[in-house]
């Protein structure tokens, strides 16, 4: 079964076109990523086996974008199949189920007036995966379509790990509650990581460390999400590129005092002008940050020694909360990439067991590695995440 997999942001959308010849056999025939969709010139790169195409020009639209995607699969020199009829099913990221879809399902009129009522609880990110959803069925009315829910993954956490205490009336009027987010990731790292470290993943305490721009960190328990750091939105938590992770609720109110700022300009502190970022004051990349403290940046520094404390709390939380640890797994682009953070997280760690091996660690960049020493009572793992190969192993179930 041939699957496309989309994953659609306000301007841009990733994609993938996998054969899945059954749930651990496939092929990926190709990937690429369209950019600065909406804006005077557009960007699209396409990847065949090693080849690599580019083309700048402009995008108005998602469904524009989409459709230059679908030309680049049938053509001559660069396409993957000879017609849009030997696509078998479309599989879609979608950021957030709610309490709605706590599995992912089979695209119906149904189910986009889901995703549109829960738009208010993700405005940065449902409404661009519905846009995905309905350029495709314009362009490929009959070819089936899937939703993968980055929350459904959680949907496991009992009642008194999602909820929050603050009048119980605001949850059922608002749902206001942990959701949690990277739930496809969290999902295929801890079987992966498993998988790796010899462990049965459904008689194992596994803590998923989900660390790029956006970071989280979940408890798996017998592969069941117990919890997790990301809450209502994906702003709580760890510290991240730009978003400040868990701070004194307090602290909201008294800058909305004394900077003068609306519902809207807390939010952009919050989301857009806070964690490594805010901090450092150079960037929101942990390159930048990296380069700028190993300069002699003091805030460059300072916020690489946040991060990792902030990792390291919900590790430890997570273990309590699942009565012990067998594994924990870093993925994502700075957990896959960067040794050092990884370093700073793991040294201190030997109280629960984890005998770090340094020397390991500073080898491994994006491959699927153990990084603890041999007899280690609880191991550490690298695992490279692969979120659209969880949406297109969904869809072919779904569909087949």
């Amino acid at each position: 079964m041939i699957v496309l997999v989309l994953n659609c942001g306000s301007s841009s959308l990733k994609y993938q076109v996998l054969d899945m010849k059954d749930e651990n056999t496939n092929v990926l025939l190709a990937k690429g990523l369209v950019e600065r969709i909406g804006l005077a010139e557009g960007d699209i790169t396409h990847k065949v086996g090693g080849e690599k195409l580019e083309i700048h020009k402009p995008i108005p639209t998602h469904t524009e974008g989409i459709k230059s995607v679908l030309d680049l699969l049938v053509d001559e020199k660069w396409g993957v199949v000879k017609s849009l009829d030997q696509i078998d099913a479309v599989g879609h990221r979608v950021a957030h189920g709610g309490e709605t879809f706590p599995v992912s399902c089979v695209v119906d009129a149904t189910v986009i007036e889901g995703i549109e009522k829960l738009c208010e609880l993700a405005p940065l990110h449902n409404p661009a995966n519905l846009l995905g959803i309905r350029a495709v069925e314009s362009l490929m009315p009959k070819t089936p379509q899937v939703a993968v829910f980055d929350t459904s993954f959680h949907q496991t956490m009992p009642d008194y790990a999602y909820m929050y205490a603050i009048p119980y009336e605001y949850y059922e009027k608002y749902r206001a509650r942990r959701y949690g987010f990277h739930g496809t990731s969290h999902k295929f790292v801890a079987e992966r990581g498993c998988k790796l470290a010899g462990l049965d993943i459904n008689n194992s305490k596994v803590v998923t460390c989900h660390l790029g721009n956006g970071g989280s960190v979940t408890a798996v328990l017998n592969g069941k999400s117990v919890d997790t750091s990301m809450g209502f939105t994906p702003v709580e938590g760890v510290v991240m590129g730009t978003r400040c992770g868990n701070i004194d609720a307090g602290l909201v109110t008294f800058l909305q005092e004394k900077e003068g700022l609306d519902a809207d300009g807390v939010n952009k502190v919050l989301n857009k002008k806070s964690g490594f970022l805010g901090v450092s004051g150079v960037s929101s990349d942990g390159r930048d940050i990296t380069a700028a403290a190993d300069s002699g940046n003091y805030r460059a520094a300072l916020s690489q020694q946040m991060f990792a404390h902030s990792v390291k709390k919900y590790i430890g939380a997570f273990s309590a909360v699942m009565g012990g640890l067998d594994l924990i797994v870093f993925t994502g682009g700075i957990g896959e990439n960067d040794t050092a953070a990884r370093e700073r997280i793991c040294s201190t760690l030997g109280y629960l067991g984890v005998d770090f091996d340094a020397e390991v660690n500073a080898g491994i960049h994006g491959d699927d590695a153990i990084i603890t020493k041999e007899g280690s009572k609880v191991k550490a793992a690298v695992i490279a995440t692969n979120e659209e190969l969880v949406i297109a192993t969904d869809t072919m179930n779904l569909v087949k």
